[in-house]
């Protein structure tokens, strides 16, 4: 009521509601001291009153704006606005009517931004029959209405932005004369000729999607790559976020702006991809939406040729998480640079265009100085903030261009704030749009008015992932904006080369002056330590590759992903996505490993011991040396000392055992250690641990053996000369055998031959050589009696034997025959 009164023409005079206000608490005071008796307790009239504040004025009535047509009128046009209403008091609303009030002129930007907020019921009722009428609105049931005007019955004059005030008008029981009811507040901006100095107008259209691709892949020949989820193919789908994005960007005068990772990883969806079964690295299934992202990919290629398309570093990495939280830690920064340089080659290959890789761009475009540094350090030399970080000093009456510089060699292009956030809420709801339109188109032609006679640029930059409603809000805002007479479009490329204005801020603000809601959701340090411990990782495992290239990519982008700005507002999302990465890779080095190894026996003093390291990678390894150490080399050395290592090569699924030489000094059990290393001397994988346990040969044993040798030989050398002192005889008692027959190979036998035969039977017969046993009747028949005189004349010997043989031949023996003595 109070809010009603304010208008003229829709309330009584000030006298005539005096005396009815007067009437009605005289009337109502024995009422209302019956009601405070019987009144349980004061928070029930408490209650009461909030209920009747609710649906009090012009909050009675809800007035939704669905659409306006034409958003931006022109001459001769006819304004049709549309919308619904909504009786939300307990009480029916009778002789309702829907109007339109066209307000004064907007003066600068930030009346726009108070009119948003709230404002009186300033303006001029277009009246006539230009209203919606409803006889009566009952609660709770909504109803439609349309409205049709012509522009000519506006109460329009120059150009310039102009309030429109939706409103209804209506009585209720308890007020039975006409008030307003409801009202919805928007903008119509009237810029009916072609302005002389148009604003320069560049549109950044992200094409940003959450990372999805994981580091794994199958161990194919294709490496076919492994998603997270399936979300992204819903993204690329008919109505999806990305889908529309692209549909609706093609036809639109703007400056893509792409994530080399969302295209790296739809074009891995147009083949054969797999995906984690309720996000478990354990269970895959086969992806199955090559067709969509196929046709996704095909459009946007089709989109881009002729346009300016940027590219953000591959995963479009936080840039200040890292300045923040990540500098302090080492290999950070060299992450940012490699992903700036994987970008170009990704935009390349996919879309086919050369994209600018110049720009960095800070969430919400909030800077400070380290960001600024990391952000330049990687080789960018233009920075998109926004007017809401490099804040303008009020030196200059008019918001400024946006390119202006701010030290070092770098550029600053600042994003205008209220433009980019216009869009931000939720977009589903028809009258959000319709408003958020209106108020774009507004700031839009008031940033022109602000100095008509100078042309300047204006950079929009939305947010990085606007929903499917919040860029089919965008392209409308967009469509009109290119229809109207103010604005013309331009790329983001020639808004930084615009002249800077002289008074603008160049001054980047101090650290503390960064958003704390901004801070709450970065990167930890923490983040970033387990993505280098990652990184070294990965740098020890190459090493040992024959085809590093299968390793090196997946990883080193699923790094990248890990830095991502996405990651914003999901941090248990993001914990788990560098988990995933670490414990992959960790997995993967675990697959060169060496096999557990049991007891080892010696039963010398020298042998082999043999070490196998087994290579479960489809990959052949490379470049590993294998050590065996001994832990006591006074009791058991390996090699020529304490420790020998061999280099060590094995291809893909297969093992390779290595054999060591060792040596035992004494008895017992030595610990040996086998651990493999990289070329560069670092351990690579697990030790393992392993006794040898060691037997030595006593001389007992020793001498044992070498008695039985000896044995052998004497045994044997003892038939040989048996069987020779056998041919002897069998050759002196054959007669038929000429006195000098020769030998096997037709030779004659000298007589030191014969007597060398004669001399070792007789050294056989007696039991050793220097000795000659007495020769018996049958083996001397010449000489019996001269034998025995011999033998008298001797001495007799204790040692001597007694003859062995009975005398059987008596004859002499033949002529030529010696026996030794």
């Amino acid at each position: 009521m109070a809010e009603a009164a304010d208008f003229q023409g829709t309330s009584p005079s000030p006298a005539r509601r005096w005396l009815r206000r007067t009437g009605a608490l005289l009337a109502g005071a024995p009422l209302l001291a019956g009601v405070l008796q019987l009144s349980p307790s004061p928070t029930a009239h408490a209650s009461e009153r909030t209920v009747a504040a609710d649906v009090s004025g012009s909050r009675t009535v809800d007035v939704s704006l669905d659409s306006l047509s034409p958003k931006v009128p022109a001459e001769g046009d006819s304004l049709t606005v549309s919308g619904r209403i909504v009786n939300k008091s307990k009480q029916a609303v009778t002789d309702a009517r829907v109007g339109l009030r066209v307000g004064p002129t907007m003066n600068g930007r930030s009346a726009i931004d108070d009119a948003s907020k709230g404002n009186p019921y300033a303006g001029t009722d277009v009246g006539g029959k230009y209203v919606a009428k409803f006889s009566k609105l009952a609660p709770g049931v909504p109803q439609k209405f349309s409205i049709t005007v012509p522009v000519d019955k506006l109460p329009l004059g120059s150009d310039g932005v102009y309030q429109l005030g939706v409103t209804l008008t209506g009585r209720t029981a308890a007020a039975p004369y006409d008030q307003i009811l409801g009202i919805e507040r928007t903008f119509l901006p009237w810029q009916p000729e072609a302005a002389d100095k148009k604003t320069k107008t560049t549109y950044l259209w992200p094409l940003i999607s959450t990372p999805r691709m994981t580091a794994e892949t199958d161990s194919n020949e294709q490496q076919t790559p492994v998603f997270k989820n399936d979300e992204l193919a819903a993204e690329l789908s008919p109505g999806g976020r990305l889908e529309q994005l692209l549909t609706l960007g093609k036809d639109l005068d703007i400056t893509w702006v792409v994530d080399p990772s969302l295209l790296a990883s739809v074009d891995a969806m147009t083949r054969s991809y797999r995906v984690q079964v309720n996000g478990s690295s354990e269970k895959t299934t086969a992806g199955t939406h090559q067709a969509v992202a196929k046709q996704w990919l095909g459009e946007l290629q089709e989109a881009v040729v002729g346009e300016e398309v940027v590219a953000l570093p591959f995963a479009d990495p936080d840039l200040a998480s890292l300045a923040h939280n990540g500098t302090e830690v080492t290999g950070s920064l060299s992450h940012l640079k490699d992903a700036t340089t994987v970008a170009t080659t990704t935009v390349e290959t996919i879309l086919h265009v050369t994209p600018g890789t110049e720009y960095a761009w800070p969430v919400d475009g909030a800077i400070d100085p380290s960001i600024v540094k990391v952000a330049t350090s990687a080789g960018a030399d233009t920075v998109l903030t926004r007017s809401d970080s490099l804040k303008e000093t009020g030196n200059l009456p008019y918001t400024p261009s946006a390119a202006r510089p701010i030290g070092g060699g770098t550029t600053a292009v600042v994003a205008d704030a209220r433009l980019s956030t216009a869009f931000q809420g939720d977009m589903t709801v028809a009258g959000n749009s319709t408003l958020a339109v209106q108020r774009f188109l507004a700031q839009s032609l008031m940033f022109t008015l602000q100095a008509p006679d100078k042309q300047r640029s204006v950079v929009v930059a939305p947010q990085r992932l606007p929903t499917s409603s919040q860029a089919q809000t965008m392209a409308q805002a967009l469509t009109a904006l290119q229809e109207g007479n103010w604005s013309q479009s331009t790329d983001l490329s020639a808004a930084t080369k615009a002249k800077p204005d002289a008074g603008a801020t160049t001054r980047v603000p101090p650290a503390s002056a960064y958003p704390g809601s901004l801070r709450k959701q970065e990167l930890p340090q923490s983040a970033f330590e387990q993505i280098e411990r990652t990184q070294e990782v990965l740098n020890g495992f190459q090493v040992i590759l024959t085809d590093k290239s299968r390793v090196i990519t997946p990883f080193g982008r699923a790094m990248d992903r890990s830095m991502s700005t996405s990651w914003r507002g999901f941090a248990s999302e993001a914990a788990a996505y560098r988990n995933g990465v670490e414990t992959h890779l960790t997995g993967l080095t675990k697959s060169v490993r060496l096999i557990e190894k049991s007891e080892a026996k010696l039963s010398g003093r020298s042998a082999t011991i043999p070490v196998t390291v087994q290579n479960n990678l489809v990959q052949g390894v490379d470049h590993l040396v294998l050590r065996l150490t001994s832990t006591q080399p006074s009791r058991l050395s390996i090699g020529d000392g304490a420790y020998y290592e061999q280099p060590v090569s094995v291809s893909g699924g297969h093992s390779q055992s290595v054999k060591f030489t060792t040596n035992a000094h004494v008895n017992g059990r030595a610990a040996v250690v086998a651990q493999l290393f990289t070329q560069d001397g670092q351990a690579y994988g697990e030790s393992i641990t392993f006794d040898v346990r060691v037997t030595e040969i006593t001389a007992t044993v020793m001498l044992v053996i070498a008695g039985g040798v000896l044995l052998l030989v004497l045994a044997g050398f003892r038939m040989y000369t048996q069987r020779k002192r056998a041919a002897a005889r069998q050759a002196a008692l054959d007669p038929e055998s000429p006195e000098d027959a020769g030998t096997a190979d037709g030779t004659a036998p000298s007589d030191d031959a014969e007597a060398g035969a004669e001399a070792e039977s007789a050294a056989e017969d007696s039991g050793g050589p220097g000795r000659a046993e007495p020769v018996g009747p049958a083996e001397d028949p010449a000489g019996e009696a001269s034998g025995a005189a011999a033998r008298a004349d001797a001495p007799e010997q204790p040692s001597d034997p007694a003859p062995d043989t009975a005398p059987e031949i008596t004859e002499a023996s033949g002529t030529g025959e010696r026996v030794d003595r």
